[in-house]
């Protein structure tokens, strides 16, 4: 790239899905829509959790961790794209633009690690009952959130730093309706070889072993339920982690959606990381609260208590 076409920007342009001004309002209300429902349901489980002493076990401390990390996740796109609709502006901040990307990567890592930590959980519960107090105790299950915590702090921050020394051509429109890191990469002039490397080793990380962990869980789980004579013990057993392996399911597939489409730009790939970074998270708390009666009990408690209240 000649140096000419090098320059200092303050600012991106991010495309979104529309340039039609017919569809901003329809596009305005739905994303208000789901980001006020995801905050909505996750607050409640949240609220849920922490306001019933018997859901004070390892697998609702995860649980609401992770619903915390979901409404920081959404937070992290949606607010900033209804704001560009509203105003009919396109601009995000060039600071902007890599704080999003940091925090997306953050708590894009956190689900992740959390969804594996989940698993393990149900690891534990199934096919070690007996031990499951004295393995799942608190200590560990503070370490594990921790843990998670710093690999996904560090990575996002090693990352963002790269992008920082990166200079950027003229042209600085991304396709996307969010600074999507590997689309950033490509308007940049100077050489983005070691941004590259790292995105990749760490996107195969993310991917592999946290999903070759989730696998090697369910192996296990399923070999124990299938091992149980009665019928009733092994619905009881499967019914345990349904919930998580639904959400996993949902997470996983719209990902890989994204992660594996060959043009992220594309209406096809916009869609599917709608699907994983907006409906996933919506679609969590309606998936933990229908199928599990115990959260069901306690946000009948939260509303009856809001109610009397009132």
């Amino acid at each position: 790239m000649e140096p000419g076409n090098q320059t200092s920007i303050s600012e991106f342009l991010l495309l979104g899905f529309s340039e039609d001004s017919e569809y901003q309002l329809i596009l305005f209300g739905l994303f208000l829509s789901m980001f006020v429902v995801t905050v909505l349901g996750n607050l409640l489980i949240i609220l849920a959790i922490t306001s019933d002493s018997h859901l004070h076990t390892p697998m609702y401390f995860f649980l609401s961790n992770l619903s915390s990390a979901d409404i920081c996740f959404t937070s992290t796109t949606v607010p900033k794209m209804l704001v560009n609709i509203q105003t009919r502006s396109k601009s995000i901040t060039y600071v902007g633009c890599i704080t999003q990307m940091y925090f997306f990567m953050v708590f894009g890592g956190m689900d992740t690690f959390l969804l594996t930590v989940m698993a393990y959980d149900r690891f534990v519960a199934i096919c070690h009952p007996l031990h499951y107090p004295v393995i799942m105790n608190s200590h560990l299950c503070g370490l594990l959130v921790l843990v998670s915590w710093f690999v996904s702090l560090s990575y996002s921050l090693i990352q963002s730093l790269l992008m920082l020394q990166l200079s950027f051509c003229a042209n600085h429109v991304i396709p996307h309706f969010y600074c999507e890191l590997a689309q950033a990469l490509m308007l940049a002039c100077s050489d983005t070889l070691v941004n590259h490397i790292i995105l990749y080793m760490v996107a195969g990380f993310l991917g592999i072993a946290p999903f070759s962990g989730i696998l090697f869980s369910y192996t296990q789980i399923v070999s124990s339920i299938l091992r149980i004579p009665s019928a009733n013990g092994k619905y009881k057993a499967f019914s345990t982690c349904a919930s998580h392996l639904s959400t996993v399911s949902l997470f996983y597939g719209t990902g890989l959606g994204v992660y594996l489409s060959s043009d992220s730009s594309s209406w096809r790939g916009m869609i599917a990381s709608v699907m994983y970074t907006v409906v996933t998270p919506m679609l969590n708390p309606f998936i933990y609260s229908l199928r599990n009666r115990d959260i069901k009990r306690a946000l009948q408690k939260v509303l009856r208590r809001t109610l009397y209240v009132q």
